[in-house]
């Protein structure tokens, strides 16, 4: 757990939604395609999130964010095959892209962002 007072940092709390939401759409997809491409994208969603959060416990995140980053855009690339295929609808599609790219772009700040936010709180 966290130490009483810290709070994870927003790019996991964000992240955290984003999955729900994506676990939600995986289950609407027709069952020729659910195993295929949703388990793809649920297990690309949950290692995200696996890592963002060993991310926020590290002393040095570079190696994590770096894992981060390469499977964010893994996600980018089967969510896209899931619109193409038509599983996503087009505003389903943008907002997945809108919420990649915010994601991606907190975890590219990486170091910067979580030494700045969170662990100045809790000292040297």
């Amino acid at each position: 757990m966290k130490p009483p007072g810290s709070e994870m940092p927003q790019v996991v709390v964000k992240w955290y939604a984003y999955a729900k939401w994506v676990l939600e759409r995986v289950e609407s997809f027709p069952k020729s395609q659910r195993f295929i491409l949703g388990q793809r994208l649920s297990n690309h969603v949950m290692d995200v999130l696996e890592t963002l959060v060993k991310a926020s416990y590290a002393k040095d995140k570079t190696v994590l964010l770096i894992q981060a980053n390469e499977g964010i855009e893994m996600t980018r690339w089967v969510v896209r095959m899931a619109s193409d295929r038509k599983l996503l609808a087009p505003k389903q599609f943008e907002f997945s892209a809108l919420q990649l790219n915010e994601c991606g772009r907190m975890v590219l700040l990486g170091n910067c962002f979580w030494r700045e936010g969170h662990e100045a709180a809790l000292g040297p």
